[in-house]
């Protein structure tokens, strides 16, 4: 049955600010375009891309190369990003698929998931037959009871049982083996770059779900062939130049506020805009910022929505060093390898592995590119003590490296990752707002959907252009996500029965 609503706007259109150029933004702006609203996309940086933005710096060496925030993975598992890069790259050329995600503990163990079947629930059990941390004495010790939630995760009822436990503590509860936790820490908890004792378990619940029992694509993932900027970004934004959006960088709005007359004015240094819609697609940061300079915004939904977004917090800084290397690193070194027990490192990526600024760098200088991440750094960390740590531990993970002289290295200190810690779910915003012409959009947004990182932000994107394209009367994008509960009728049942008891 076809959906209600007309296709796109014909004749006079409304206007709407998009306030943000990350992915969150970006959907939204690309899911308003194509239905022919007048969109006016606001950055305050100098380009689009937001947390995965790229700038260009000059090394020691006189060569020019993009720096970023770094290594990221491309899921299989997310439909909605994929989708809306698309929009300028429909057969996605500019990702390449790495073989495997290997992750490497200091005791010496390694794990692999290239050869672990994608089908649940076989995905699963194949990763016990093969993993050399966590074997069939260790399924058979877990409180099966306790550990039977995994098998049928449903949202929101997730949030709702297990929002007020944490990643660590649920573990402990299954009797998950102290050998293999970095497992499920590595994999899952520090890819939201926080300290597993503080995230919620509901998170590392729905992302066991979406990676193993609930979708066939497994855990292995594309890269960008190219830095950011080059490969995805600015693509999308002449696409979105050629729908007519117009695109201001360097442009950040000071406050929002709504005009007598039912628009809202978007106010920036000289100026303020007049809008009927408004998305925020901001940072944890920047929409606690804005919402407190816009004394107006959200008023009429009492002091709660207010106080929510002020009450947000952001998770412990994070250090992306990036070093450019005058010597080869051994041709059998993984892309990307996650790490555990190294003092904090919790990857290395080989970026001349796979991308091309820095593949052509190291064929023209006959050396390497090496990017180190350490998450959840515990604050007031001395940051060069940390550097020199991370570049100690790539000594040791990768000897060939210890005598190669350093070119060029930059360190990136960040804190801006939204936080999803225990018990904080019922009060981080969702979608819609007080405001009626006002949405939200951002990985830290509640979607009600199955999606985390990336795709949460662009699936968020998309749901605040379709409530306001509902509002509106036409029809928005149509969503993909995995199941919203397990794949398997059998562990289904078995999750059902504990729930019952």
């Amino acid at each position: 049955m076809p959906r209600p609503g007309r296709e796109r706007f014909a004749g006079d259109a409304p206007s709407a600010a998009v306030v943000g150029g990350g992915i969150a933004g970006l959907a939204a702006a690309t899911a308003l375009a194509e239905r022919g609203v007048r969109v006016t996309l606001y950055e305050q940086g100098e380009a689009l891309g937001g947390r995965l933005a790229g700038w260009p710096v000059r090394l020691a060496d006189g060569s020019e190369a993009t720096m970023s925030r770094g290594f990221h993975a491309f899921f299989r598992q997310y439909y909605n990003l994929r989708g809306l890069l698309r929009r300028a790259d429909p057969g996605l050329a500019s990702l390449t698929p790495l073989p495997d995600y290997p992750l490497l503990h200091r005791d010496g163990t390694a794990d692999s998931f290239a050869q672990v079947p994608r089908t649940p629930p076989w995905s699963a059990l194949g990763f016990v037959a093969l993993s050399p941390t966590f074997g069939w004495r260790d399924l058979a010790a877990m409180n099966p009871r306790a550990a039977l939630p995994l098998l049928d995760v449903r949202v929101p009822e997730v949030y709702e049982r297990f929002d007020g436990v944490s990643a660590e503590a649920f573990l402990h509860r299954i009797n998950f083996p102290e050998a293999a936790h970095h497992l499920a820490f590595e994999v899952f908890s520090r890819s939201f770059f926080a300290d597993p004792r503080e995230l919620s378990a509901a998170e590392l619940l729905l992302m066991f779900h979406i990676y193993f029992l609930g979708s066939s694509e497994g855990l292995l993932f594309d890269v960008p062939n190219e830095p950011f900027p080059q490969a995805l970004w600015d693509p999308l934004g002449g696409y979105l130049r050629r729908l007519g959006t117009e695109v201001r960088t360097r442009t950040p709005v000071l406050r929002v506020r709504p005009a007598a007359d039912g628009d809202l004015m978007v106010e920036t240094e000289g100026a303020a805009d007049r809008h009927q819609a408004v998305v925020l697609a901001l940072d944890t940061r920047g929409l606690r910022h804005l919402v407190a300079s816009s004394e107006q915004l959200g008023q009429s939904g009492g002091a709660s929505w207010r106080a929510d977004i002020a009450a947000l917090r952001t998770a412990p800084p994070f250090l992306v060093s990036r070093l450019w290397l005058d010597r080869p690193l051994r041709e059998d070194r993984a892309g990307f390898l996650g790490t555990s027990g190294f003092d904090g490192l919790d990857n290395v990526s080989v970026l001349d592995r796979w991308e091309g600024e820095s593949a052509r760098w190291a064929a023209r200088t006959g050396g390497s590119v090496v990017e180190l991440h350490a998450y959840a750094v515990a604050e007031g960390t001395e940051p060069k003590e940390v550097q020199r740590r991370m570049l100690d531990r790539l000594h040791e993970i990768y000897p060939e490296t210890a005598d190669a002289g350093v070119v060029d290295a930059r360190h990136e200190w960040r804190a801006d990752c939204p936080v999803f810690s225990v018990g904080g779910h019922r009060r981080r915003p969702g979608v819609r707002t007080p405001h009626p012409r006002v949405t939200l959009a951002g990985d830290l947004v509640r979607t009600g959907l199955p999606v985390a990182l990336m795709e949460r932000a662009a699936t968020s994107g998309f749901l605040a252009a379709n409530a306001l394209l509902a509002d509106w009367g036409v029809r928005g994008q149509v969503l993909w996500t995995v199941p919203r509960a397990g794949r398997s009728p059998f562990l289904r049942a078995l999750a059902g029965r504990a729930v019952r008891r």
